[in-house]
């Protein structure tokens, strides 16, 4: 069986950074793309981040871009930086893996695996 766990959320404030991690068991992250998608109350989740099977390739929401950053290392596990954090980050932070079909890494639908979240808070 697949599992997958976040950590590394907590409450910050504005301008602060946390790294969250997503650590697997029952299979190898590097066999498949995984994202990071968000979903604050009352919102649909949203995509956040996702990366290659290689690493190689990385995507990121409008709102990601240029202040997250998406990384996997050897330890099966894959990260999610998130530096200049807002008030509008403030949400559960997933992992997912299991996409079917590549191209739809950004789609929630698509992925097979979730983690069960970690809540990030951020205050003004």
């Amino acid at each position: 069986q697949v599992e997958l766990v976040e950590s590394g959320g907590g409450l910050v404030q504005t301008g602060d950074s946390l790294r969250l991690s997503c650590t697997a068991s029952g299979l190898t992250l590097a066999t498949s793309v995984t994202g990071w998608f968000r979903q604050a109350p009352g919102k649909e989740r949203e995509f956040v981040a996702a990366i290659s099977i290689s690493g190689g390739s990385k995507r990121y929401s409008d709102s990601a871009k240029g202040r997250f950053t998406i990384s996997r290392d050897n330890s099966n596990t894959v990260y999610l930086q998130m530096n200049s954090l807002k008030p509008d980050d403030t949400a559960v932070y997933y992992c997912a893996t299991g996409v079917s079909y590549v191209r739809n890494y950004h789609l929630a639908d698509q992925y097979g695996d979730w983690g069960q979240g970690t809540q990030v808070t951020v205050s003004s």
